[in-house]
């Protein structure tokens, strides 16, 4: 599928979202039926994309973010014309904003579409002006993930130029993003260059997003792969013969930590015990300045029934249940950091403050 207006156009061989200007509705890959079937969902409102938000149709840091941005807009044509728009739609965004609390790309695009909401909101146009932002906003994360992939694998080739083994964990890939891919986009673009053996797909329980979301993108463009439970990460890692492990991020506090999918932070421990190396992939909208630490970021906790039950089945009997769905790498675990503005590497306070008052590098 083709997309952009008024920048590039890329062909995307995964959508996970799109508008359709013809019903005026956000569509939505329905991820929880990947990979046995490709439905899709239709958004007509800010509540329905906060549900789809908070029930994991869509979900990645940066998907999330650009489907908020959605919602708003959504909002605004619902509602065509306001005395007071500010007032009118900030339920909305509120609404929007309560649907997840750990990535931080959500609240990042919520501000922009409020900033605008500010700007515009005598103009007669707003509700169009509104769509417009958050088609750029959808665009500029495609342009920043093809940004990203290209200097991944730059670095990777830099350091070895034969075929490698790759680990990867959760999906930070098209699905997770406007489309490409952060950590599957450095892992895309290396395999286009040739610098890629084998990917090991951590399976990522309890949601499996490794091996019902990433395998499923690897497979539609014959990238090889092997899938493992996330428990043999450590043992495979041992072999010696996985170079990098390559991962996306939900919130990177202003001193390099890094929030993301549970079980990143082993594997960042695990990484640098057996030699491999450690790659942060994120646009700088999920840089949260505002976050000293990693120790302030906010870590979602879903519902027991994730762990307790599968299919409507139960696993078990029922019990007490940990189901934190983020942990918090500390940033000397992690060996470079690559976003849409540069690479990072060894990111400390000092670099990601230098990093974010750059120009975007493309």
């Amino acid at each position: 599928m083709a997309v952009g207006r008024g920048m590039r156009e890329v062909t995307l061989d995964v959508v996970p979202l799109y508008w359709d200007e013809a019903q005026a509705r956000l569509m939505l890959l329905d991820q929880r039926r990947l990979p046995h079937a490709e439905e899709w969902l239709a958004c007509a409102n800010a509540a329905e994309v906060a549900r789809a938000i908070r029930e994991m149709v869509v979900r990645g840091a940066p998907a999330i973010g650009i489907a908020a941005a959605y919602g708003v807009a959504l909002e605004a044509l619902a509602l065509q014309h306001s005395d007071n728009w500010p007032a009118a739609l900030q339920p909305a965004i509120d609404q929007l904003a309560a649907s997840r609390p750990t990535a931080v790309n959500l609240f990042w695009a919520l501000k922009l579409m409020g900033e605008a909401l500010q700007r515009h909101a005598r103009q007669a146009d707003l509700p169009q002006r509104l769509l417009q932002l958050a088609e750029d906003i959808h665009q500029a994360d495609i342009e920043a993930s093809l940004s990203m992939g290209q200097l991944g694998a730059e670095l990777i080739a830099r350091h070895d130029r034969h075929p490698q083994r790759l680990m990867t964990h959760c999906n930070a890939g098209a699905l997770a993003t406007g489309g490409y891919g952060t950590a599957l986009g450095v892992i895309r673009a290396a395999h286009a260059a040739g610098l890629v053996e084998c990917v090991h797909v951590n399976e990522t329980r309890p949601w499996l997003q490794g091996s019902r979301l990433t395998a499923w993108e690897l497979l539609r463009e014959d990238i090889p792969l092997q899938l493992n439970v996330d428990s043999a990460a450590a043992h495979l890692l041992k072999a010696g013969d996985i170079s990098w492990v390559i991962v996306g991020a939900d919130r990177i506090a202003a001193n390099g930590d890094v929030a993301n999918k549970i079980g990143t932070y082993a594997l960042a421990v695990q990484a640098m015990h057996h030699g491999a190396r450690f790659m942060v992939v994120a646009p700088t909208s999920t840089i949260d300045m505002q976050l000293d630490c990693g120790e302030d970021i906010p870590i979602e906790e879903r519902d027991a029934e994730e762990l307790l039950v599968l299919n409507g089945q139960p696993l078990t009997v029922p019990m007490p249940v940990c189901n934190p769905v983020f942990d918090v790498t500390p940033a000397d675990l992690i060996d470079v950091l690559v976003t849409e503005k540069g690479i990072v590497e060894r990111p400390d306070a000092d670099s990601l403050a230098a990093l974010m008052s750059r120009d975007r590098l493309h």
